[in-house]
């Protein structure tokens, strides 16, 4: 099967749990088997934070509120949305070198969405 296939299962899944949270239907066992978790403490104003993993899961990414902060941009401060990310992974499992390589894409894909479309 294709990674295009597997991408779209992915997707169907995701969005038929989400519907389900969205609609205060997801039960325990809908949780169940996951070998990673996204928690987007954002949603609630968080700016910053230390995900702790969910076992026997191997890793989770936090994502927090977007808000403008200062920052240097080519030697001069400027005003503009930021996020705060987090990744807390279990190390017998992930090196820190795929851990810092995953949020690098997630940085990219965050910034430019097009760039999950064409896969680079």
């Amino acid at each position: 099967r294709s990674k295009q296939w597997y991408q779209r299962r992915v997707a169907i899944t995701a969005g038929g749990l989400g519907q389900k949270a969205r609609d205060g239907l997801l039960a325990i066992e809908d949780m169940d088997g996951g070998t990673f978790t996204v928690s987007n403490g954002g949603v609630f104003g968080s700016m910053f934070g230390t995900p702790i993993i969910n076992l026997p899961q191997s890793a989770i990414l936090g994502m927090h509120a977007i808000l403008e902060r200062p920052v240097a941009v080519n030697g001069k401060v400027e005003i503009r949305p930021m996020m705060y990310v987090a990744l807390t992974y279990d190390h017998r499992l992930i090196d820190g070198r795929e851990a810092v390589t995953f949020l690098k894409r997630v940085k990219s894909a965050v910034e430019d969405p097009g760039t999950l479309l064409l896969d680079i």
